[in-house]
């Protein structure tokens, strides 16, 4: 059994919008850094949006990310997943974070943004329709190496809409 569990969440004060995985992945847990895969297309996807180096330190990166308003979590808190594919997270142990709890200590977060459709699916499983109701919710195309049938400037494109007022 690969018993997984994810990070604290990364939410500045003003946060306005919320980017939810579903788990860190094995390169992920192993740093103890979101997105640390090094073909994962999140850190250069948000460092085009909000301005900073992608190849920043990581502390340097999560700071740009909090000064522009933006937090990141992931939707659970822990399951049972062998490898790093989201397809292998077993449903059946999924423990889901406190994401109402989250929303309610952050009621600025307006927008909520799912990278890839399991973060998505596993948000509505877990998280009443109520508790977010007034924000917007929007799928985005997974940052993951696994994604590869979107091509980067094709990602890029789609998460800049996210990122537009």
């Amino acid at each position: 059994m690969s018993y997984v569990q994810s990070f604290a969440p990364l939410v500045p004060a003003g946060a306005r919008l919320l980017i939810l995985g579903s788990m860190p992945g094995a390169a992920s847990l192993a740093a103890g850094q979101y997105y640390a895969h090094p073909r994962n297309a999140f850190w250069p996807i948000l460092a085009a949006l909000c301005h900073f180096p992608a190849d920043a330190p990581y502390a340097a990166r999560v700071a740009a990310l909090q000064a522009a308003g933006v937090a990141v979590w992931d939707v659970l808190q822990s399951c049972v997943r062998p490898g790093s594919l989201d397809t292998a997270i077993e449903r059946g142990s999924e423990v889901p974070n406190d994401l109402v709890g989250l929303l309610v200590r952050h009621p600025g977060i307006g927008r909520i943004c799912f990278n890839g459709g399991t973060a998505e699916a596993a948000f509505r499983r877990h998280v009443p329709a109520a508790a977010v109701a007034g924000r917007q919710l929007l799928r985005l195309p997974s940052t993951s190496p696994a994604n590869a049938s979107w091509s980067f400037e094709r990602k890029l494109a789609a998460w800049k809409a996210a990122f537009e007022e």
